[in-house]
């Protein structure tokens, strides 16, 4: 591709992976007031909801990018992300909530395969995925400060309609947008056979620890910070808890852009996924622990520091010993199964705090905190790069 096609390329595959970091994090960042407004008891619910729907249709949109290419499924995308943050922004019911948000899982995971497949073939020169893995999802970071600031400043059915127009702005880019021939092939076959490769599943392994970690922390930290800074009846009590979601969120982008610094950041990769697995479980342990709300924001930010670059150095790792032409059948299948994490972990601390408090639930996040630990010193398992074809 031509220099400046290659940038328009590359300013589309950052804005996927923005669009995935808000539609992430916008049922926490709503959570409060959106489930007051609809009498909603657990939001949890409609984490669950876009998570097993972005679990299932990850797995066919590889074959789709491999048919129709990225252009159609970065539209379809942005369009469908639009149509949904217009449907929560108007929706009257549970029902029409939770059919936004199984659509938003659709928009997500073209999104998502659009953004981390291109990243670390545009990024970089190709040559240190793990790097232009980080370097790209710090933009995923900022759809995490960018999407709860927003809710602080205005109310939630005023920001879900800027949404709607920020989504249809980045479709008119997509559209206007020249991109490669899918390199990343998903045939089914292939898939089949990478489903048994131990680097497969070990790195799905450790993206499902991480991501049920990611979804906990983005659905249940602004709940966490109104529960101790007294309750959803205190209007400030929820827009300070507002702020320190976006404080998560801007922990997370910063660490990423501080860690796509490091050159032959791939080779490290191993023993600093342990290590900021390592840190989150201690910071995790702090919020179960603490009664202070100074030391709850602290241990949130550090959370989003460990967690920064964990999940893109997770698939920079993975990608290193295979061919980039097996990166979207690989990506689909260790997202999929990232993504069982992320369906089912909030929903199991909203069912928890039922009973209890948010702050009590988070022991299975720890634990998650903890697996991940150990399922990180096994992401050296594998064939190195090109043996694996």
């Amino acid at each position: 591709m031509e220099g400046s096609a290659q940038r328009q390329t590359s300013v589309v595959a950052l804005l996927s992976v923005f669009g995935l970091g808000i539609a992430f994090v916008i049922v926490g960042a709503i959570s409060v007031e959106y489930g007051k407004a609809l009498q909603i008891e657990n939001i949890g619910n409609l984490t669950f909801a876009l998570f097993l729907t972005s679990c299932i249709v990850q797995l066919v949109i590889g074959p789709l990018v491999d048919r129709f290419g990225y252009r159609p499924v970065a539209i379809a995308g942005f369009l469908v992300a639009a149509v949904s943050m217009l449907l929560l922004a108007v929706a009257a019911s549970y029902a029409t909530a939770l059919v936004a948000c199984i659509l938003l899982g659709v928009g997500a995971m073209c999104m998502n395969t659009v953004g981390n497949t291109l990243i670390p073939v545009v990024l970089f020169g190709g040559k240190d995925p793990a790097r232009a893995s980080n370097f790209g999802n710090a933009f995923f970071g900022l759809g995490l400060v960018v999407t709860p600031l927003l809710f602080y400043v205005v109310n939630y059915k005023a920001g879900l309609f800027v949404l709607t127009a920020v989504f249809a702005a980045f479709l008119a880019a997509a559209v206007g947008t020249r991109f490669p021939q899918a390199a990343s092939g998903y045939r089914f076959s292939m898939a089949v056979k990478l489903l048994g490769n131990p680097a497969v599943l070990v790195a799905a392994l450790a993206l499902f620890c991480y991501i049920s970690l990611e979804a906990s922390m983005n659905t249940w930290s602004k709940p966490y910070m109104t529960e101790l800074l007294g309750g959803d009846q205190n209007p400030t009590a929820v827009s300070k808890a507002s702020l320190v979601l976006s404080l998560f969120g801007v922990a997370m982008m910063a660490g990423r852009f501080l860690t796509s610094a490091i050159k032959n950041l791939t080779n490290m990769g191993v023993k600093l996924i342990a290590t900021m697995a390592a840190v989150a479980a201690a910071s995790i342990l702090t919020l179960i622990l603490t009664s202070s709300a100074a030391l709850a924001v602290v241990a949130v930010i550090l959370t989003g520091l460990a967690f920064a670059p964990i999940f893109p150095t997770i698939v920079g790792v993975t990608f290193a010993k295979f061919d980039s032409s097996l990166y979207g059948s690989i990506f689909g299948i260790i997202f999929a199964i990232g993504l069982l994490g992320g369906t089912f972990v909030p929903q199991i601390v909203g069912r928890l705090s039922q009973g209890a408090t948010i702050q009590q639930s988070l022991q299975i996040v720890l634990a998650m905190a903890v697996a991940l630990f150990v399922a990180s010193w096994l992401l050296k398992t594998g064939s190195k790069r090109g043996g694996a074809r």
